[in-house]
């Protein structure tokens, strides 16, 4: 069983929402499921910057990434914040809320630990077994 893990640190900026992306995929080049695991961490930056403390001035977020097998593990600490990320009810008149929709339904199972002072929200993908095998 294959296993490695990789770990970045970026400014809470927006511009580092994408150099968060590149990470993921300069990681996880021939990960089956690249495209979701890209769009979870864009998903999780895009958060941290947005509403914690990470996105003030000289705050920072870190990206952690941990294959075991089949299985990836992405976990995207923050600064902490006064509140705390939550699933909010999909609405067809509200632009935003749709980010932990989507971290949800493309990962097996994610969540969130952490308090005011910091917090990692966290993902599980699973590799379907056939799609690890490149040829």
């Amino acid at each position: 069983m294959s296993s490695w893990r990789g770990t970045r640190v970026f400014l809470g900026s927006a511009i580092s929402v994408l150099e968060a992306r590149r990470f993921v995929a300069a990681f996880l080049p021939t990960w089956p499921d690249l495209d979701d695991a890209v769009l979870i961490v864009s998903e999780l930056a895009t958060n941290a910057v947005r509403h914690t403390n990470s996105g003030r001035p000289g705050g920072r977020f870190i990206v952690s990434l941990e294959v075991i097998g089949s299985t990836l593990g992405v976990a995207v600490q923050d600064e902490g914040g006064l509140r705390s990320p939550r699933l909010l009810p999909l609405s067809p008149t509200e632009m935003g809320g749709r980010g932990l929709a989507l971290v949800s339904g493309l990962s097996a199972k994610w969540g969130v630990v952490g308090d005011e002072n910091g917090r990692t929200v966290w993902a599980v993908l699973e590799a379907a077994p056939f799609a690890m095998v490149r040829s």
